[in-house]
């Protein structure tokens, strides 16, 4: 670390990309990084996604200018491990298996899981996912995504939503037809809401029950305070992001220190008081490093978290293509 550290220095800056100051708490983040390393971040197009922040990468080539690092939705990094350089935080053992490259070119940093948010004072409580076929929850269960309806084969929140349906139906994650029944049994009972959840909906009582991701579904606790969020325990699905170093980026033990940093137990603390799952979490709290205050904001999970792969997402998507519209 003390090598790492003076080249670092030595390089004197960091580029990053994508990396909003009010999302997972980066401007914290990069606040802490300049504080503790004195090495300068230059922050370019925070509003880029993850296409955007690849796509600069092949753009800038091997300037100076090019992202040194890169925080990206799982699709984007699987589908890019070519331009990534291999790397190994001192904390890698913390790191499940399943959420990391075994080869180091990828790794998850933070996430959450699928959710069912509700509005605690419209609905009853949700202990489980059946509950919404009741006759108090007509017209009231939404997805999120397409703007004309809830559509699944249109917004990927709503397609994982509809896997965790299947989940907690007795499906899997290559079977996505229990999650289609479920939901053809709320159309049918009327419970499903004809228009897509957002922030408005939510905020003026339209939309009270949402299937959405944790991290989201807690910006509703602003407008509506009676806001609930529920993760089935038999239906834990995961969605993490993930860290990747450009193989020729300009500024590379800058890049690496960078890594260091997210995956330190400052770093991962600093992600969990903005409201996302620090990756290292379960080790973090086994060895009594985790931020427990700040954990206790973030909705409970009880079940083993479940990610879906790159396969299993596109097959769902198939048969939602041909199957969604008709039931």
């Amino acid at each position: 670390m003390d090598g790492l550290i003076a080249a670092a220095k030595a390089e004197g800056q960091l580029n990053t990309i994508g990396l909003p100051p009010d999302w997972a708490n980066f401007a914290a983040i990069m606040s802490g990084f300049t504080s503790k390393y004195g090495i300068k971040i230059n922050s370019e197009n925070p509003a880029a996604f993850g296409q955007d922040e690849v796509d600069a990468v092949g753009k800038l080539g091997t300037s100076n200018q090019a992202p040194d690092v890169l925080d990206l939705g799982m699709k984007v990094a699987l589908d890019n491990t070519s331009l990534f350089a291999p790397y190994e935080v001192a904390t890698w053992g913390d790191i499940i298996l399943t959420q990391k490259d075994p080869g180091g070119l990828w790794y998850q940093d933070y996430g959450g899981h699928m959710s069912i948010g509700y509005d605690s004072s419209k609905v009853p409580e949700v202990s489980d996912i059946s509950d919404l076929l009741g006759s108090l929850f007509h017209g009231r269960v939404a997805l999120t995504g397409d703007p004309s309806k809830s559509d699944p084969t249109k917004a990927d929140a709503a397609l994982n939503g509809l896997l965790m349906a299947s989940l907690a139906n007795g499906g899997s994650l290559d079977d996505v037809t229990k999650g289609v029944d479920f939901f053809h049994q709320l159309k049918l009972k009327g419970n499903l809401a004809l228009v897509p959840a957002t922030t408005a909906t939510v905020k003026s009582g339209s939309t009270p029950v949402v299937f959405e991701w944790d991290y989201l579904s807690q910006f509703h606790l602003g407008d509506v305070p009676t806001w609930k969020i529920f993760v089935p325990p038999t239906a834990t699905l995961g969605l993490y992001y993930a860290q990747a170093i450009n193989k020729h980026a300009p500024h590379p033990a800058a890049a690496r220190l960078w890594e260091e940093y997210l995956y330190s137990d400052e770093g991962q603390n600093l992600f969990l008081r903005g409201g996302k799952r620090p990756v290292r979490e379960s080790a973090m709290k086994a060895k009594g490093t985790l931020d427990i205050a700040a954990s206790q904001d973030l909705p409970l999970v009880t079940g083993t978290p479940v990610f879906p792969t790159p396969d299993q997402l596109a097959s769902a998507a198939s048969y939602l293509a041909s199957h969604w519209a008709r039931v």
